[in-house]
């Protein structure tokens, strides 16, 4: 697979993919549990149209999936663009393990609904690594920019 840094990103890339379809799984299975369903074919296929409107926990568990996309796609091209710069794998990895680990804890936070400022926090925690990439792919760049 190339470098120890390019496996470890890979690593910790699907298991952020693998969590987000664990969200996706889990926004189904309330969706079920609360028959609360987007489209009328589901409803009616559930007991009825009546079951064919919105649920306050349906809609964390989407806002939740959504979170995670807007900021696990940009981690997927920063963290690649990122290992083909040649950083320490040590540090790389340490990039990669706290976005992976603040990410566990937001969607954790989600779901549970855990006092503010759990989420907020897991958020910050989650992009320094991003902004960290970020700056250091900028600088290597720069000169043929």
């Amino acid at each position: 697979l190339g470098s120890e840094v390019w496996t470890c990103f890979i690593f910790y890339s699907t298991l952020l993919i693998l969590k987000m379809y664990i969200i996706a799984i889990v926004t189904g299975q309330v969706r079920l549990r609360k028959k609360a369903f987007a489209n009328p074919e589901d409803a009616e296929r559930h007991g009825g149209m009546q079951y064919c409107r919105t649920d306050p926990y349906v809609e964390r568990c989407l806002r939740s999936h959504r979170n995670d996309m807007e900021n696990i796609f940009p981690f997927l091209f920063l963290g690649a663009v990122y290992s083909m710069t040649g950083p320490s794998y040590a540090v790389a990895r340490i990039h990669f393990l706290v976005f992976f680990l603040g990410r566990v804890l937001h969607s954790v936070a989600y779901l549970l609904a855990l006092k503010a400022p759990t989420r907020s926090f897991a958020y910050v925690i989650a992009q320094v690594p991003c902004v960290s990439m970020a700056i250091q792919i900028l600088m290597d760049v720069a000169s043929f920019a």
